[in-house]
């Protein structure tokens, strides 16, 4: 396949782009209201703005396209290590295979299922199940079985996996289609550094030295069955605005392939690693600032693609970014193959980054239920079919909050049933009963009501 990736372009689409006029910045941010995206000479505009009152134009639109498209829920999930063996060399990661001090494992299917029944235990429902490229300790063949562990691992009071979406590295389309057939939900794959010279030097070595092969992994997904794949680059190995329009590009080459673009966009930003010298010392470290400001331009330039923000940032900022666009979190996280099992959420030595937000999963629910946000832990979208091209077609006119504001507050009545803390289900039973109120439709209110009272009742697995 070729590569949809031209780094000239990039480079003379940001100096183009440079020293904007003010009226042609307030032009484009008035465009991204229509909620219709971006092309990259306008993303661009938007990157090069420097001026503090234009920035927090940007930033407000954000948010309301946040809440024109997705309204106020955020959906919850973890990530699930199953093994740091790695062949590749990244500089950025602690799972480098020269890095002799990390201490390697590969979970067994029981240890698996004791991981899983743990993050049941604590009211998760999604997984982002991930492991190191590895041939000989962590195969297709194993991690298909680990989904299928994951899968058929249930604990009381409903406690069951019901999506499990996967970042493993670039397959084959025969592959790809041996995962459909495992029911994952969404394929996620960072390119990392969308910028050529960049992504050589920091893959020296390993299968994913190969940037082509990494690029057009999401091309073989979706001709192998895949209905949604997941983007990102790992912001601080090169120019944040580089990275910015890679990832429009990206989006643009599948949507115009495919004519589904991509269901997200993940924004991590470099966090230490044990031994991981990129890690340590962030080659093109982004400030605080700048993120706020890249999550927003990415909200208007995508409106209609998911955005997802992990525990790397700090408990303080992720609550404010959640506001700028994003609409799916990572909690409880860690990045140790065990790491819940054995509640180690310093487990250095054999984590693949260093975590910001070590909160629990109730803390994390407590927070975000208490600055109005409905914890969302919905799958429906998949089990109904509504992915691709369909969930598209209703997300880019905002119509599938319809359908996602009513499942969140039923998975969020769930968790206050079964797992809560006695805090977090005052909170939660206030903000129900707030939205409740809110509830325009006659016949939405009662179906929520009758089904919240079902909940009530014992019922599980409730949703339209």
């Amino acid at each position: 396949m070729q590569d949809f990736i031209n780094d000239a372009l990039i480079i003379e689409t940001l100096q183009r782009a440079k020293d904007p006029e003010k009226a042609r910045v307030r032009e484009i941010i008035e465009k991204s209201r229509e909620l219709r995206g971006l092309s990259p000479d306008e993303v661009a505009t938007l990157l090069q703005t420097e001026d503090q009152e234009l920035v927090q134009e940007i930033l407000s639109t954000a948010r309301f396209i946040k809440r024109e498209i997705y309204g106020n829920r955020l959906v919850l999930f973890a990530p699930l290590y199953i093994s740091n063996y790695c062949s590749n060399n990244c500089l950025y990661c602690g799972f480098r295979i020269d890095n002799r001090e990390l201490e390697r494992r590969a979970l067994t299917m029981e240890e698996i299922a004791d991981e899983v029944r743990t993050l049941e235990r604590e009211g998760h429902k999604r997984l982002l199940m991930l492991c190191g490229e590895n041939q000989a300790r962590s195969s297709l063949d194993y991690f298909i079985e680990a989904i299928e562990t994951a899968y058929a691992t249930t604990t009381e009071k409903g406690g069951e996996i019901r999506r499990i979406n996967v970042e493993i590295a670039p397959q084959s389309v025969e592959d790809f289609r041996r995962l459909k057939a495992a029911r994952i939900g969404t394929y996620v794959l960072f390119q990392e550094t969308y910028h050529h010279a960049t992504y050589r030097e920091m893959h020296p070595s390993g299968p994913k030295a190969d940037f082509l092969w990494r690029l057009t992994a999401q091309d073989r997904a979706m001709q192998g069955g895949i209905d949604d794949v997941g983007i990102g680059a790992l912001f601080g190995l090169y120019d944040y605005k580089y990275e910015v329009l890679g990832l429009i590009f990206h989006a643009m080459h599948l949507d115009s392939t495919y004519g589904v673009g991509p269901h997200t966009i993940s924004v991590p930003r470099l966090e230490p690693a044990l031994n991981a010298p990129a890690a340590i010392t962030p080659p093109h470290p982004v400030s605080d600032d700048e993120f706020r400001k890249l999550v927003a331009v990415i909200r208007l330039a995508v409106p209609y693609t998911g955005m997802i923000l992990s525990t790397r940032e700090p408990a303080a900022l992720r609550s404010e970014i959640f506001d700028l666009g994003i609409s799916q979190i990572s909690a409880g996280s860690r990045t140790n193959p065990g790491g819940y099992r054995q509640g180690d959420s310093d487990a250095f030595r054999a984590a693949q980054f260093n975590l910001g937000d070590t909160r629990t999963l109730d803390e994390v629910i407590y927070d975000i239920t208490t600055h109005g946000h409905i914890p969302s832990f919905c799958t429906a979208c998949y089990r109904l079919g509504r992915v691709g091209e369909d969930f598209m077609d209703m997300a880019k006119p905002g119509l599938i909050q319809k359908f996602c504001r009513t499942n969140a507050i039923l998975t969020f009545k769930e968790y206050l049933q079964d797992y809560a803390s006695d805090k977090t289900k005052i909170a939660g039973e206030e903000l129900i009963e707030r939205l409740l109120k809110e509830t325009r439709g006659k016949k939405t209110k009662q179906l929520l009501e009758t089904r919240l009272k079902k909940i009530e009742e014992g019922e599980h697995d409730l949703y339209i």
